[in-house]
């Protein structure tokens, strides 16, 4: 039967919302530490809502005949980081036949050139590899990765001579001048970030309000008694990405981890993760949560190697090169 496609309106909202908990329902089958409210039609029709209210949300959906079997839904966000963007973020898609997604994106994506809108980003379930393969020939590729794993103490490792304890006010010129390597780092080959990098000066005034705030798990990792890095662990209702169906329920998060260039490969970082995953475990949450830029290869190593498992994968494309 042939496939029709057209925008998407409001009406849509309760039958793609069905399709979307099945996604869900489907995607847990693989990685079960997600949220199961999403699985219920009911919760991922209140998410889909939401994102069709954001600020110039647009998109499309198909059908064979009468049957619906797809949509995709994406709108812009303010960063200038992002260029000129739109998202579709991890509610923002669904098709029982993956090769649709291609169909989708071709109607939805001439609209979001028209308005200038030529840096696509688009949240995939890693489990997809169907869907996954379809955004690929549509000119996507990989870009960052969100993943989680179960709250328990990682096996330990080996003797490093690492020593690793929360940070106190004695630490914030240290911890101040790693907020700087990580962008710093992110905008080296092969990762080639365009975030905005800010100033040590502006991390010690952050740094000098912010260490007490007890929403915040701070570490440092010592080596012959000089600080060499830092990790943060706080819930996941802290982080700004692992949002909507990414977000699982009651889950810790490690939020940001930099080792001092000289110190990387002596298992600095390791031990910090493995420092915010224990205290995950200690603050009771179920799993716990983190996310990588793929090109940066040192994290992109670092958390697999701790037992994290990939959930959804940031794809990226740029229209007109």
């Amino acid at each position: 039967m042939s496939l029709t496609v057209r925008p998407f309106e409001s009406a849509d909202l309760p039958w793609c919302g069905a399709l979307l908990a099945d996604r869900h329902r489907r995607h847990r089958e693989a990685q079960p530490l997600l949220s199961a409210r999403y699985a219920d039609a009911e919760a991922a029709v209140a998410e889909l809502t939401a994102a069709w209210q954001a600020p110039e949300a647009s998109g499309a959906v198909a059908f064979r005949g009468a049957t619906p079997v797809g949509f995709v839904l994406g709108s812009p966000k303010a960063a200038a980081m992002w260029g000129p963007n739109v998202w579709v973020d991890a509610a923002g898609q669904a098709v029982t036949d993956a090769e649709v997604m291609r169909d989708l994106y071709r109607l939805a994506a001439a609209r979001w050139v028209d308005e200038g809108r030529t840096a696509h980003y688009v949240i995939v379930p890693a489990h997809d590899k169907d869907l996954l393969h379809a955004w690929f020939r549509l000119g996507f590729g990989q870009q960052h990765a969100h993943a989680i794993r179960p709250a328990s103490r990682p096996a330990g490792g080996r003797k490093t001579g690492v020593l690793v304890r929360r940070a106190d006010r004695s630490d914030i010129p240290a911890l101040a001048r790693l907020d700087i390597e990580l962008p710093l780092h992110h905008g080296l080959s092969p990762t080639f970030s365009a975030g905005r990098m800010g100033t040590v000066e502006e991390s010690i005034a952050e740094w000098t309000e912010d260490i007490d705030d007890p929403a915040y798990a701070t570490f440092v990792a010592e080596r012959d008694g000089k600080v060499v890095g830092s990790a943060i662990g706080c819930a996941v209702e802290k982080s700004s990405i692992n949002v909507s169906l990414a977000r699982p329920d009651h889950a810790g998060f490690l939020g940001f981890a930099a080792v001092f260039p000289g110190a990387r490969g002596a298992g600095a970082g390791r031990a910090l993760g493995e420092a915010v995953i224990g205290w995950s475990v200690d603050e009771g949450f179920d799993s716990v949560v983190t996310d990588w830029r793929v090109t940066n290869l040192l994290s992109s190593r670092a958390w697999p190697a701790l037992g994290f498992t990939e959930t959804f994968l940031r794809l990226h494309r740029v229209v007109g090169y």
